[in-house]
């Protein structure tokens, strides 16, 4: 299937019913369907062929949505970019993945005319909400193109997303995921995340669309569904839409999810319409999960995925964190999960060569899940895809009960004194004391050891602890080796527009005076 069709199913399944619900205003599928069309019908007038790139700079907005269903409607490729990255992020990405149409709202119209000498490639430029002094309004721009559906040519590897990857470790690279990995991801999403026949799911869209939030969207759709749109993560926004809407599933980073456990009088809010509230995208504390479990009761889907691999790797759906009626094991549960059944996940050590299960290596992946490739790159890409592998620059193991276990990133572990350090199970240690929100564990050069354990820490409001205390705790759980040599507070770290500790520029602080590269 195209990744349109999935809308298509919705739209002939639920034609009057609610597609789409932002503030008080209700869209229904065929609004939102023959607005795409005219969209879609705009874009092949002007000669547009497929695989033609184009951006939408907006939040979550509905109407910006359609025009990304517009693009993947005429088989083009969507750039997603998020609205809250810097000018200067954007402007790189639009301008190395060769973005040539821009939809945008008019409150980024300031920072969109600063930028438009500079992006010669863009050659039309409309802005979604009103008419702008030099861009047409979406309705004027559509205006006289035809609403009926546009026959197209689609072959399941044209690229329908050029995403780019977080940039965590360099200048990000343009992701191309197509109709192939796309499908497989809806697969596998609506596999995991199942329904009865008289069910139709309430999706709320409340992190970026233009990363996970906007992917999960489209099997709730897909099942004729009804998808809450959220302006921003909210926790006063998210918790009314819940209750209003009766939301059946909707994703948030750990991160939010951390903030919304310590709001006060959170055991009073109503979740009982809830199925599913998946985590994912960082990895997730053991004891905030069980927090979050006894708090809402058996909701919580976690999962593991990629750009290159969207979302959907592997998968711990909401009874797998039960055994027995039982809350199962911290092992089970610090888990991401099986993988999913339309890949095929393996270790490999550093010859490529496949480990036996149990053992620890580099996580790799294989299947119609996969990317097509890094844009222009083919360099990046042969490093990354060997022999039809994807290699994910995680390091894990599979367990014996067939559950994928993430020790951290090759790029994060630490060797000190020899020993390797998997920051990861240092940071579920500090994450269970009470007074810690949120914590990242760093290697920082050390005369000694070469490289040093270093925990940064983010506490609740209002409560407090000692370096000290967190240090004896992580040596009475893990010993000696892996326990922090020193601890820093600090207000709030480094993020990424999409939640993630940014440990590269963490570890920027403390080895800008070394030789050695971070």
């Amino acid at each position: 299937m195209a990744i349109i069709d999935f809308y298509d199913r919705g739209w002939g399944i639920n034609p009057d019913g609610v597609a789409y619900i932002q503030d008080e205003r209700s869209y229904t599928f065929s609004e939102v369907g023959e607005l795409s069309c005219r969209i879609a019908n705009k874009l092949l007038s002007l000669g547009l062929t497929r695989e033609t790139k184009g951006a939408v700079w907006a939040g979550n907005d509905v109407t910006a949505w359609a025009c990304t269903l517009g693009l993947w409607r005429a088989n083009m490729t969507w750039i997603p970019v998020n609205a809250r990255n810097s000018a200067e992020d954007n402007h790189y990405i639009l301008d190395a993945f060769d973005c040539e149409v821009m939809f945008y709202q008019g409150q980024f119209a300031e920072i969109i005319g600063q930028l438009r000498p500079t992006l010669p490639k863009i050659r039309h430029w409309v802005c979604v909400d009103a008419d702008a002094a030099d861009a047409p309004s979406l309705e004027k721009w559509t205006r006289g193109s035809s609403s009926d559906r546009p026959e197209m040519a689609v072959e399941m590897d044209d690229v329908v997303m050029l995403s780019p990857t977080g940039g965590t470790t360099g200048m990000p690279k343009g992701v191309m995921n197509t109709h192939r990995s796309a499908q497989t991801f809806i697969a596998h999403f609506m596999l995991a995340c199942p329904y009865g026949a008289a069910e139709r799911p309430v999706n709320l869209a409340a992190a970026p669309m233009t990363h996970t939030a906007g992917l999960l969207a489209v099997p709730c759709t897909a099942q004729g569904g009804t998808v809450v749109v959220v302006s921003k993560p909210d926790p006063a926004l998210i918790f009314q839409a819940i209750a209003q809407h009766r939301v059946t599933e909707f994703f948030l980073p750990p991160t939010v999810i951390y903030k919304l456990l310590e709001i006060p009088g959170i055991e009073k809010i109503d979740m009982s319409s809830v199925k599913y509230l998946m985590y994912g995208a960082a990895p997730m504390s053991v004891d905030k999960l069980k927090k979050a479990i006894e708090l809402w009761g058996p909701i919580m889907a976690g999962g593991y995925g990629q750009t290159e691999a969207p979302a959907g790797i592997s998968n711990l759906p909401p009874d797998h964190h039960f055994v027995n009626g039982q809350l199962a094991s911290d092992q089970r549960l610090s888990s991401v999960g099986r993988p999913n059944p339309l890949v095929r996940v393996e270790m490999m050590n550093d010859a490529n060569q496949i480990l036996p299960r149990g053992e620890t290596g580099e996580i790799c992946v294989r299947g119609d899940l996969v990317m097509k490739g890094y844009y222009k790159q083919p360099d990046k890409t042969a490093e990354t895809i060997i022999d039809g592998w994807l290699h994910t620059g995680d390091v894990g193991h599979i367990d014996a009960e067939g559950y994928l276990h993430i020790t951290d990133r090759k790029k994060d572990m630490i060797i000190s004194g020899g020993f390797n350090v998997y920051p990861s199970e240092v940071e579920q240690v500090i994450w269970s004391h009470a007074a810690v929100q949120d914590c990242a564990v760093i290697g920082v050069p050390d005369d000694k050891w070469g490289e040093a354990v270093k925990a940064v820490v983010e506490l609740n409001p209002g409560q407090s602890v000692t370096a000290a205390e967190l240090i004896a705790l992580c040596k009475e759980k893990l010993g000696s080796v892996m326990a922090p040599k020193t601890v820093d507070f600090v207000a709030s770290l480094p993020r990424s527009t999409v939640g993630k500790v940014l440990k590269k520029d963490l570890r920027a602080q403390y080895w800008k005076d070394s030789s050695r590269k971070v």
